[in-house]
C-alpha cells in the first residue's frame, strides 16, 4: 500500500528533476531556456488526486456525526469543568489544610452548596475523562 502512495510522488520528483536537468543542460549549451520545467499530465493528475489521509476508525467512517458530537460534548465538558473549578471556594488554605484535611463525622446531613458543587465537579471531571477517551478512540 505504501508503494502505491509513494510511487506518484517519486515519479513526480523524478520527472521534475529530469526536466530541470534538461533545462539547465540546454542553458549551459547556449540555448535559450525560457520554458519552465514541465511535468507530464499523468503525473500532474496523480499529484492533484493524491491525499495524505490518515487511517480513520470505523466509527469515523460510518458515523462522522457521532464523532463530532463526542467532540462537541468534550469541549462543553471542558468549559464547564473550568467554570466549576473557578467558582469553588477553599475552606482550609495552606499546608495544614492539605496535610490535615478536615474532620468528617459518620452523620451525613443534607449537603450544602459547597458539597453539591464538589460532587457536581467530580461528576463533570469523570465525564470529561470518559468523553476524552471516546474522542481519542473515535479517530478525530
Amino acid at each position: 500500500m505504501t508503494a502505491l502512495l509513494v510511487s506518484p510522488m517519486l515519479a513526480a520528483a523524478t520527472a521534475a528533476k529530469a526536466a530541470t536537468l534538461t533545462a539547465t543542460g540546454a542553458a549551459a549549451a547556449g540555448a535559450k531556456a525560457t520554458a519552465a520545467a514541465t511535468i507530464s499530465p499523468q503525473v500532474q493528475r496523480a499529484l492533484q488526486n493524491f491525499q495524505f489521509s490518515a487511517h480513520k476508525s470505523a466509527l469515523a467512517l460510518n458515523y462522522p456525526w457521532l464523532t463530532h458530537a463526542f467532540a462537541a460534548i468534550f469541549v462543553c465538558l471542558a468549559v464547564t469543568l473550568v467554570f466549576l473549578l473557578a467558582i469553588q471556594t477553599t475552606k482550609q488554605e495552606g499546608l495544614s489544610g492539605t496535610i490535615g484535611g478536615r474532620v468528617e463525622s459518620a452523620y451525613r446531613p443534607r449537603l450544602g452548596f459547597d458539597q453539591q458543587l464538589q460532587r457536581i465537579t467530580g461528576i463533570v471531571a469523570i465525564s470529561f475523562v470518559i468523553f476524552g477517551t471516546f474522542v481519542s478512540l473515535s479517530g478525530i
